[in-house]
């Protein structure tokens, strides 16, 4: 009788990911436990290198890419599964053992979704996206704090950052509007800090624009009515692998812009968009899409003559989450067959 040389050895590896202590839960091609075991950061790798190669499931967290990266060079296949996936097959109590145990229980399921794996390019466009959305919440936050303090000493500027830039100027040099020495040198401050900020957007909007030069991808989402240079660039960067998504609905899903479902019995009851997924991506498609809605009167192609009928039915809100989702389905189009978008003169 032929030895069976593979028993004991391990096809699926569950590994919990963290700063510096890992779990790992590995089994055999007969789904029996053959590995329990606890690692910390600078032992990782050289364990994985060893191992021959298997499955690894990760869950999305923080280091998941890197880690991905990583595994992929010594010859396994690395699959990323969102953590609410996971959580079904946490038995009992959560401890890191019983979570690395679960993360192997659902690699292994083979409707499991998984989550494409980014390069370091994508990476780094999406570095420059969280950096630049935080200075613009900084200098918004600036802005209303300038206008909170004037409105103190009964000078109002009224709401948005354009008329803080324009007006505050002429409020800094203006002698007889009763502010003092002091005060007049807090708003000075204040003032200059508020254009450091915008001259840090302008340079991380630039760095964007050379990197949507240089990426075919990007140029192909320009083209679409609604998608601009953070749209496309943050798509490009969010996405990864077109392939991992079958259709253009599966890619609406996933960024939360298709309805929540409650049926049973037959019955299908639709409520609002389920909002799942990156709330920063579907921010910019919706707002995209509302610039498309409040110029699409003027036109009279088959695009926003729909746009058109859908706004005088539901109103401009409704019509621009319908755009958003429609744009992000011909995003799967395009990069899936990589080709530009055409406008449809006729129905």
């Amino acid at each position: 009788m032929k030895k069976d040389s593979k028993k004991g050895e391990i096809k699926v590896l569950g590994i919990d990911l963290a700063k510096q202590s890992f779990q790992l839960h590995g089994v055999d091609e007969s789904a029996r436990s053959v590995l329990r075991k606890k690692l910390d950061r600078k032992k990782m790798s050289e364990f994985i290198a060893q191992l021959p190669p298997c499955v690894i499931g990760v869950e999305a967290c923080g280091g998941a890419h890197h880690w991905a990266r990583v595994f992929k060079q010594f010859g396994h296949e690395v699959k990323i599964m969102a953590p609410q996936f996971v959580k079904p097959y946490v038995k009992s109590n959560k401890n890191d053992a019983v979570d690395a145990e679960a993360i192997c229980e659902a690699v292994q399921r083979p409707t499991m979704r998984f989550v494409p794996e980014k390069s370091i390019e994508q990476q780094d466009i999406q570095s420059v996206h969280r950096i630049r959305s935080q200075l613009v919440a900084r200098r918004t936050a600036q802005s209303n704090q300038i206008r909170g303090l004037l409105m103190e000493y009964g000078i109002i500027i009224p709401q948005g950052i354009g008329y803080v830039r324009k007006q505050l100027p002429w409020i800094l040099e203006d002698g007889e509007n009763g502010l003092s020495d002091l005060f007049r040198e807090l708003l000075n401050e204040l003032y200059e800090e508020l254009v450091h900020l915008d001259e840090r957007v302008a340079v991380l909007e630039r760095k964007l624009q050379r990197l949507s030069e240089q990426n075919e991808d990007c140029q192909r989402l320009l083209t679409i009515p609604g998608i601009g240079l953070l749209s496309a660039t943050a798509m490009v960067a969010a996405i990864g692998d077109i392939s991992a998504f079958k259709n253009g609905r599966e890619l609406a899903a996933w960024l939360g812009l298709v309805p929540k479902q409650h049926s049973t019995g037959g019955k299908t009851t639709l409520l609002g968009i389920s909002k799942r997924g990156d709330s920063y991506l579907r921010t910019l498609l919706i707002h995209g899409g509302r610039s498309v809605v409040r110029f699409a009167h003027k036109y009279q192609d088959y695009r926003n003559r729909w746009i058109h009928v859908i706004e005088q039915r539901r109103g401009k809100n409704i019509s621009a989450v319908a755009v958003a989702n429609k744009n992000a389905r011909i995003v799967w189009a395009l990069l899936t067959h990589k080709t530009t978008y055409r406008t449809t003169v006729e129905a």
